[in-house]
């Protein structure tokens, strides 16, 4: 009898330990975003199209074919005329960078981004616990983040991460980073810093596989800040539910695929390979395969395995192997109510669309965002966000579903749940009213129309634009 008393007392006490670690882990697990601000260039940065036309006509080492190319990828990419660029493009200087040009360009979103951050959410440069930091194309010394500690006057005892070469998905996984110290350690203030260093990056060689990134990318940036304190969750706007990170640096097709290199004649570039669009597709389909058991519910992944089930039984009863046709596909919308996806292009922007069976309204906020801000790397995905939230679509117990791609291969996602009702215009309040506009047809469409026309290169003179 006794005996059996010590073991109900013991599996009592048991049960009730694993309770409490439940509620611990739950308590120290949570990731909360307070506020978050992109970064607006000056209006004196402003980069239209005809703009682009007389920088790529600089180039010295393009000749008729590359400068075609080139325009005709401007007026079909979905970019519009309000998109930014670095000073020293505009200048006429980008053959020739500095350190001190790309310095400074960082030194514009750190004061705008940050600065606007702090003062918003009432948190002081002392409170900051850690801090993480990611610029892909850019390493100095001593690091930029050491830069904002500086510029701040931030604790000794700051955690600080600094990320480099990560390219376009670089975000996510400066969040992960804070998730994981969340869990460690309570009652933190974290501040995380995306952007990208684009004028000491100029390529200024003519092979096609390495020029289009001149073109395609814009300056940008964003400062966002998590805690996870529990007292400051009737503050919080997002909180992270689920992140999934794939990286297939293992094989060579995707790890080759998208790199810094130089060209035959010694130019350092980024070169962007034929097989990039499969990489990134298998990178895609293999994340959201990871992230989808984690976020579903259990009434969609039942259908979506019976679906399978019965496609197979048709296929093996009619003893037909499978040639296309419709195939079995999980509704992602099921458990996501916006899709805030990477600001790569107009083609990764509709095949992502494609494989996720998204309508013209989902893909509204990263058309919107391509057209206005351009590709702004690994920042991009705060400014669709902030688009959602211009338009005032994010209420209270939605959730937003984050899809990056980015060099090595990888993809990264996550999924945040909104906190409240979110209405704030972030970088968008000046010209949100202005969006989705009647059309996105690049307005100098027919003036470059001679971009499709043939051509002798040995007599040809650029038209007057």
């Amino acid at each position: 009898m006794e005996l059996l008393v010590f073991v109900c007392a013991l599996s009592l006490v048991y049960f009730l330990f694993m309770i409490w670690k439940w509620v611990d882990a739950e308590r120290d697990g949570v990731c909360y975003i307070l506020d978050y601000q992109c970064h607006k260039p000056t209006d004196d940065r402003m980069l239209d199209t005809e703009t682009c036309g007389e920088i790529i006509k600089r180039s010295k080492n393009l000749g008729l074919h590359e400068y075609k190319f080139l325009l005709k990828a401007i007026v079909s990419s979905g970019i519009g005329e309000q998109t930014y660029a670095p000073r020293i493009m505009l200048s006429g200087e980008q053959d020739k960078p500095t350190l001190l040009d790309g310095i400074l360009e960082m030194d514009e979103v750190f004061e705008d981004s940050i600065g606007k951050l702090l003062c918003r959410s009432g948190i002081t440069p002392m409170e900051i616990d850690v801090l993480v930091i990611n610029v892909a194309m850019l390493s100095t010394v001593p690091s930029l983040a050491a830069r904002i500690i500086n510029r701040y006057k931030m604790r000794d005892d700051i955690k600080v991460f600094n990320l480099t070469a990560m390219g376009c998905s670089a975000s996510v996984i400066s969040i992960d980073i804070v998730r994981n110290l969340f869990k460690t350690y309570r009652n933190l203030f974290a501040l995380v810093v995306t952007s990208e260093s684009l004028g000491p990056n100029w390529y200024s060689g003519n092979q096609r596989s390495m020029i289009l990134p001149n073109c395609l990318f814009r300056s940008g940036g964003c400062a966002i800040l998590l805690t996870n304190k529990r007292a400051m969750k009737h503050r919080a706007m997002f909180k992270l539910k689920c992140l999934v990170r794939t990286h297939h640096g293992a094989r060579d097709e995707s790890y080759n695929c998208c790199m810094q290199k130089e060209d035959d004649q010694g130019n350092l570039g980024i070169y962007l390979g034929k097989t990039l669009p499969k990489a990134a597709t298998r990178a895609l389909v293999h994340n959201l395969r990871e992230i989808a058991p984690k976020i579903l519910p259990a009434r969609e992944l039942l259908r979506f395995m019976v679906m399978l089930i019965v496609q197979k039984m048709r296929r093996s009863s009619s003893n037909i192997k499978s040639t296309g046709g419709t195939k079995a596909a999980v509704n992602f919308k099921t458990c996501v109510d916006h899709f805030c996806i990477h600001t790569g292009g107009k083609a990764v922007i509709d095949g992502i669309g494609m494989s996720l069976n998204l309508s013209e309204y989902d893909l509204e906020p990263v058309r919107m965002t391509l057209h206005r801000f351009g590709n702004t790397s690994a920042s991009s995905l705060w400014y669709v966000l902030g688009y959602m939230e211009a338009k005032k679509r994010l209420k209270r117990g939605d959730y937003v579903l984050m899809l990056s791609l980015g060099a090595g291969f990888k993809c990264n996602s996550c999924l945040w749940e909104v906190m409240k009702d979110l209405r704030d215009g972030n970088v968008w309040k000046d010209c949100i009213d202005g969006y989705p506009p009647e059309s996105l047809a690049n307005p100098f469409m027919e003036k470059y129309s001679w971009i499709n026309q043939e051509h002798d290169a040995s007599t040809f003179k650029f038209p007057d634009q």
